[in-house]
């Protein structure tokens, strides 16, 4: 428990114009890992436009550490198809977190981050906050594949007993 700083949840949103991997559609599915976690969403079968409204919850010790997000495609009698991944730091997440934000209205963008080429996004995503939580909305461009993006949001959950992220 010491090594814990909080909680992070991402809540896989949905998917937009996965890569078909069967006949003429996919059976999607996510798996994020960080570490030596692997998280995985519920499998929606026949569509390339499927919504998860899914939360995962990984425990974060080292904050430096990205994530990667995979796209699966579930098959019944062989391997499952890779239909991309993204990978995510998680940095200006964990930077807007240590600010003190405290009495800020709900809605207000602490920080705006552009895609480049080395991050994975489709477009700009902004850390806000939202009833006092500090909440990133962010759409990943898959890599490897030929087209798909998967939407999440990120919010952080402070444990009781945990670290924290307070700067030592």
């Amino acid at each position: 428990m010491e090594d814990i700083l909080g909680l992070l949840r991402i809540r896989i949103k949905r998917g937009v114009n996965l890569a078909v991997r069967d006949v003429n559609t996919s059976d999607p599915y996510v798996v994020v890992k960080m570490g030596k976690q692997k998280l995985k969403t519920r499998v929606i079968h026949k569509d390339i436009n499927p919504e998860w409204n899914e939360d995962l919850t990984l425990s974060i010790t080292d904050p430096v550490k990205p994530f990667v997000l995979t796209v699966y495609d579930h098959d019944t009698f062989s391997k499952d198809d890779k239909m991309g991944d993204a990978e995510f730091d998680l940095s200006p997440f964990i930077e807007a977190l240590k600010m003190n934000l405290e009495g800020l209205p709900s809605g207000t963008i602490v920080t705006r981050i552009q895609p480049c080429r080395t991050n994975c996004l489709a477009e700009e995503s902004c850390i806000t906050v939202n009833d006092g939580k500090v909440v990133q909305d962010v759409v990943l461009r898959l890599r490897h594949v030929e087209c798909g993006e998967v939407e999440i949001q990120l919010q952080w959950i402070d444990l009781p007993g945990a670290k924290g992220l307070s700067v030592s």
